[in-house]
Order: structure tokens, then C-alpha cells, then sequence
């Protein structure tokens, strides 16, 4: 029996309360075991709308195992199994008090194994989000994270916890350097991934690893790292010959509307290693897919599905609640104009970092808003209106450190209508026109937007042009995207 016979079943369909989700890739390794276990403890994981996965690392808040009665049971636990989760809501009148049952299943990882056995164990976790954006409860919480619960359940091994960008708890600022240390609560070596921008796994990092996880948020944006430290570790995984799991979630702006043109691969970097759409429109695992059949990984992928998810939702339609998927995405508004509000890290002009709405106001100490605002208004681009505002910068801002400055605020008004990318470049043409001797690209851009064709047309007086090619080239990767799709 092979990891993927063991690992992946059908499971039914369930609406899951809302779980926090913030965190990376983890390692695990199956520990020998006796032949029986009593009192299996009980977990969180990090899936999303309901799927059966392998525990990972992450972040939930509930009440702690240690708190919370559980069954007692016994069953044979061979050497070589791996634990699964799933969580499965059998009381959905339960789910506005923030509760869930969740399942513990044993399932045989050891290819030699001829049979799976399975016993559950059920309990109640509840939910507190009173520290979560957007959400109130006032039942009592304790925080715990399932790397902890992995790291202290005796029937498996957690071996090593790799770091992306924003770090193993998934704090870390954007673009902080990652360093090597020990997680201090479960001893687990953390082995960064972030110490410099194409680092994937060592194989040191992958010693004795039998079970590589990504369990990441993802941005609907193809300049999310996180995407591209799936692909390094996909790579990783397969030199060393193991399985990639990947824990499905669903994309926070919908899977629907695809825009802006694939990158060009001269241009390939950690904010864009294969050629996708600027927004591309596919879940996470939908990206492994596409990356591992079309752009020739070639790992041995698992990706496990969320159940119920349609690609017509948004995050909002799920019943999830809004966890930052960093610092400094802090909102699903930010997440909508990410895609192409993100090309103003490319200029001086700030893309709001330092501020209170990252991502969705940008700014300039020089920049004549009301002017800028009142043309673009009149342009009248679908789903958008612009505001003339001034926003105060932190001291630790990149750019324009601690001054107060004028800003323009993308306030939408028909988020299925709007398209950020073609949004943020005619805003960026425009701020040029009127500003030629204040505004200044900065040495990211091209690979930002992929390729150098939007500095060369803004610079040329092309940009409408430019815009009907990318909008054909995102139409034909729409298209071609459908044989990897997994939601209807």
C-alpha cells in the first residue's frame, strides 16, 4: 500500500467553523509505537470548509486537549502510521457558539501495510475569536497550535519546521530576514527558508523526513511568496524521493476572475517563478498541480481538497473568519486590490505599508491627489472610485518614514467588476503624466510586474494597448487553468 492508498479517501461534505490558519510547511516523521495507544490526544488542524488532512503546523484557538474530556480508546498502532484529522461539522445549529466535533483518525502509512484500520476518537473543541479580526466570543480560550499537539503526540515525530517569509508563527514583517533557531515551545529545529529569496529545503533540512506539508493561506496574487516557497519545497521533496502534501484552501478572492499577463520566464524570481496571470485564479493546490504537470516538478503531490468550496465564493461567502495571511494584509479589501496595488512597491510611490490599509492607499509627500483622483474618476474604470485623503506613515516605513502624507484611497464599489491590475497601472500612468519630475520606478518593478513591458509602455505612451494584450493572455490562461481545477 503506497502513502497516497493510505492517505487520501473521500470524505463528506461538511461546513467547518471558522480555524485560524497562519502558518507554514511542516515536517513530519512516523515514531515507532507500541502496539496499542490509550487516550490518543485530540487535535487541530488547518484545513478549511471540511477535508481530511495530515496534521501541519499552525494556529487554531480552542479549547486545549488537556481541557476538554475525551473518549478513551484502544486500537493497534504498527510502526510507520500517520495521524490524520478530520474535522467534520455534525451539528451545524452548533456553529454560530463557535463549536465543532472533530475527529482523530489512524491511518497506515508504511508501504508494506496490506490494510488500514481506522478508530475515532470525537470531541468538542470550541472556538474563542475574540482576538481575531471581525469576531467576538466570550467563552473562555486557550491558544495552541497543532505543531505543539503534533510535537507532543507519541506516535509520530515532528522533525524539522521550515519558515517562510513572515516566520514559523507567521508575525515576521514583510521582508525581515528569517534566521535559523529553535522553536522554543516544542524544541523542533526551525530551518528558514527566507534567509535569502530562492531558498528551498536542504537536504539537511530534510533529513529523516518521511512527509513534507504545506499548509499555507493563500492571496489569489502571483507575487505571493508563499507560492513560490511551495514550488522550491515541491522541488526539494522530489530529489529527495518523498511525498508532497498539500492542504488545500480556498483562494480569498474567488477562483472566477483571472487578470494580467503570465510572467515572462527571462524574468523569473521569488515573486514570480512560472508563468501565471498576476491574479490567477486557482486555489493553492490548484497551483501544485499546475506546477508539477506543466512546468515539469514532477513530485509525488497530494493534494488534499476543501470541502464545499465553489469558485464563485469569496472569503467572506465562507463562514470563515479573516485571519492576516501577513502583517500586512490586513483586510479582504486589501487582498482585492493586492494584485495590482502590489506593483506600487515598484515606484516611490508607497503601496502603504506603515499605514492603517496597507495595499488599499498609496501615497507620495509630492503626489497632488485631488487632481490625480479627479481624472481617474472620470475615467470611469469598472468597480472602483478614487478618494483624496492624507495618511500618517510610521517611522518604520520603507518609504516616506513618519511623515503625513497625501494619499489615494481605492474604495471599491463592485468587487466582481473591478480589476485591480489594469486599476493600479493606468493610476500609475497617470501619477506619471502628472508628476514626471517627482515619480521614479525602483529597481523591482520589472520583476514585480513580470516582465518589462509595463515600464516600457507607461514610459512610451502604450499602456491601453499593452492592457488588451494582457487582457487576451489572461483570457487564454483562464481557459487553459480548467483542467486543473478542482472546484466547480
Amino acid at each position: 500500500m503506497t502513502f497516497r492508498d493510505a492517505a487520501i479517501h473521500p470524505v463528506a461534505p461538511a461546513t467547518i467553523p471558522p480555524i485560524p490558519n497562519q502558518l507554514l510547511t511542516a515536517v513530519v516523521r512516523s515514531a515507532a509505537a507500541p502496539t496499542s495507544t490509550k487516550n490518543a490526544f485530540s487535535a487541530s488542524s488547518q484545513c478549511t470548509l471540511g477535508h481530511r488532512v495530515i496534521p501541519s503546523c499552525g494556529s487554531a484557538r480552542g479549547t486545549h486537549p488537556s481541557q476538554t474530556p475525551s473518549v478513551p480508546i484502544e486500537f493497534p498502532v504498527p510502526v510507520g502510521r500517520v495521524v490524520f484529522v478530520e474535522l467534520e461539522a455534525t451539528r451545524p445549529e452548533r456553529l454560530r457558539r463557535s463549536a465543532t466535533e472533530f475527529r482523530l483518525a489512524e491511518k497506515p502509512f508504511k508501504r508494506d501495510l496490506d490494510h488500514s484500520r481506522r478508530m475515532l476518537l470525537e470531541h468538542d473543541a470550541r472556538w474563542d475569536l475574540s482576538r481575531q479580526p471581525g469576531y467576538s466570543d466570550g467563552s473562555p480560550a486557550f491558544t495552541f497550535r497543532s505543531i505543539d499537539l503534533i510535537a507532543q503526540h507519541r506516535d509520530l515525530k515532528l522533525v524539522a519546521l521550515p519558515a517562510p517569509e513572515h516566520g514559523i508563527r507567521g508575525t515576521v514583517m514583510d521582508g525581515e530576514q528569517i534566521l535559523d533557531e529553535v522553536d522554543p515551545k516544542t524544541g523542533i529545529p526551525i530551518h528558514s527558508l527566507y534567509l535569502a529569496e530562492d531558498r528551498g529545503p536542504t537536504p539537511d533540512m530534510l533529513k529523516d523526513v518521511d512527509v513534507l506539508v504545506y499548509d499555507l493561506q493563500e492571496v489569489g496574487g502571483r507575487t505571493w511568496t508563499y507560492v513560490s516557497t511551495m514550488a522550491l519545497s515541491m522541488q526539494a521533496a522530489k530529489r529527495k524521493g518523498i511525498p508532497f502534501v498539500v492542504l488545500d484552501r480556498p483562494n480569498p478572492i474567488g477562483g472566477e476572475i483571472v487578470e494580467g499577463a503570465l510572467l515572462d520566464p527571462k524574468f523569473k524570481s521569488f515573486v514570480g517563478m512560472y508563468p501565471i496571470p498576476a491574479r490567477h485564479g486557482l486555489t493553492v493546490g490548484e497551483l501544485a498541480q499546475l506546477f508539477n504537470q506543466k512546468h515539469g516538478i514532477g513530485a509525488d503531490l497530494i493534494v488534499v481538497r476543501a470541502a464545499n468550496w465553489r469558485r464563485s465564493q469569496w472569503q467572506d461567502q465562507t463562514g470563515l473568519p479573516w485571519i492576516n495571511p501577513s502583517p500586512n494584509l490586513r483586510s479582504l479589501a486589501a487582498l482585492s486590490s493586492y494584485p495590482g496595488s502590489v506593483y506600487f512597491e515598484g515606484t516611490n510611490v508607497t503601496e502603504g505599508r506603515g499605514t492603517d490599509r496597507p495595499f488599499e492607499q498609496v501615497g507620495a509627500p509630492w503626489l497632488n491627489v485631488v487632481e490625480v483622483a479627479r481624472v481617474m474618476n472620470d475615467k470611469r474604470l469598472p468597480g472602483i472610485r478614487f478618494e483624496a485623503i492624507t495618511m500618517p506613515v510610521l517611522p518604520t516605513a520603507a518609504k516616506h518614514k513618519g511623515l503625513t502624507i497625501p494619499a489615494i484611497r481605492f474604495a471599491i464599489t463592485d468587487r466582481q467588476a473591478y480589476r485591480p491590475v489594469r486599476t493600479s497601472l493606468v493610476l500609475i500612468d497617470e501619477i506619471r503624466r502628472q508628476h514626471l519630475n517627482d515619480f521614479k520606478w525602483t529597481g523591482t518593478i520589472d520583476r514585480l510586474t513580470g516582465s518589462d513591458k509595463v515600464r516600457l509602455a507607461i514610459e512610451g505612451g502604450r499602456l491601453p494597448a499593452l492592457l488588451e494584450e494582457w487582457d487576451r493572455e489572461a483570457a487564454e490562461f483562464r481557459e487553459s487553468s480548467k483542467s486543473f481545477h478542482m472546484y466547480p
